[in-house]
């Protein structure tokens, strides 16, 4: 940047110079001053935000206020342990990261074209389907992309894109919220498991009627827990099992399968090599178990940035010739 009295000097001989100068300036502080922002307000503090941007604290505080003096009012309620967004604060966000991813894809297209994928993908998944196929998925994906940084998320719970700041989120079940695009990636089927030891001690089940009579491992992170549906020639079974063990984890209940706790519904993802090692077997094996999607979901009424669809694509590939479901 130029010293005080260069300036001066410029600003007698070109003032116009001067003047778009201090504009592309001023447009790049107020980026700076919403990427600020969002970071607060997306991990409540000034400390969180400064070491999500890389930057020092005093800056990231700097910033907000400065936006809150070119807005003319408070975004954030500040309290000595945290801070809280503003009713004003609530709409800027409803509205910012969208603006600046953006504003980062026309960026990216820009210099993709010459130098490959670039930037930060932040991607949400499910915990043990992350941890099973996405954490491999992306780690060859980012191996032919070298430009790109990955933020992976691992929840259970539906996170908020928007809020969070979220490119793309791994789903699993039935998508059915209007703000959300979906690029359906395939299907998982639940797999009945068991040890052998179980099943010597206590009897086989025959039938899907038979297994209330059983003690189960109810997997919580299920849609319905407890109520376990079958498909047998066209008819649907429904049974609702009892157990002494629920856990909120596909993975945790395929352990204590195999350590004879008791029977297992769980997607055939969630066996890793568990069935192969004859650790479980599979049970009911003439009955269909319950089905599910697997899908992709980004932001509705956005433009997708080409490093997001090229993840997209890379995985519904992937997934296509992979018998991981």
């Amino acid at each position: 940047m130029p010293h005080t009295h260069e300036m001066a000097k410029v600003w007698n001989d070109h003032p116009q110079i001067v003047l778009n100068y201090a504009g592309k300036l001023a447009a790049l502080d107020l980026i700076d001053q919403l990427r600020a922002f969002v970071a607060t307000a997306q991990t409540g503090s000034f400390t969180g935000a400064a070491e999500q941007l890389g930057i020092s604290n005093r800056l990231t505080s700097k910033y907000v206020a400065e936006l809150e003096r070119r807005l003319g009012v408070r975004l954030f309620q500040r309290t000595t342990r945290k801070v809280g967004l503003t009713s004003a604060g609530e709409d800027l966000l409803s509205r910012t990261p969208a603006l600046l991813d953006d504003l980062d894809a026309v960026l990216s297209a820009v210099s993709e074209t010459s130098r490959g994928l670039s930037g930060t993908l932040r991607i949400s998944a499910p915990v043990t389907f992350g941890e099973v196929y996405v954490v491999d998925m992306l780690s060859r994906f980012i191996a032919a992309h070298p430009g790109l940084t990955v933020d992976l998320r691992l929840d259970d719970r539906y996170v908020d894109l928007a809020t969070e700041g979220i490119d793309v989120a791994f789903r699993l079940g039935r998508f059915d919220m209007a703000s959300l695009k979906v690029r359906r990636l395939g299907a998982f089927r639940s797999v009945l498991i068991a040890s052998p030891d179980y099943l010597a001690r206590y009897g086989t089940p025959h039938r899907p009627e038979d297994l209330p009579d059983h003690t189960c491992i109810v997997d919580t992170n299920r849609r319905l827990p407890r109520r376990w549906l079958f498909h047998d020639a066209g008819s649907e079974i429904a049974v609702t099992v009892t157990g002494r063990f629920f856990v909120n984890s596909a993975k945790a209940a395929v352990t204590l399968a195999g350590r004879g706790f008791g029977l297992a519904y769980v997607p055939r993802f969630a066996l890793g090599a568990a069935l192969e090692s004859g650790e479980v077997v599979a049970v009911l094996q003439d009955h269909v178990g319950e089905s599910g999607q697997v899908g992709a979901v980004y932001l509705e009424g956005r433009a997708l940035p080409r490093k997001v669809r090229a993840l997209i694509d890379f995985a519904a590939r992937d997934l296509s010739g992979r018998q991981i479901l």
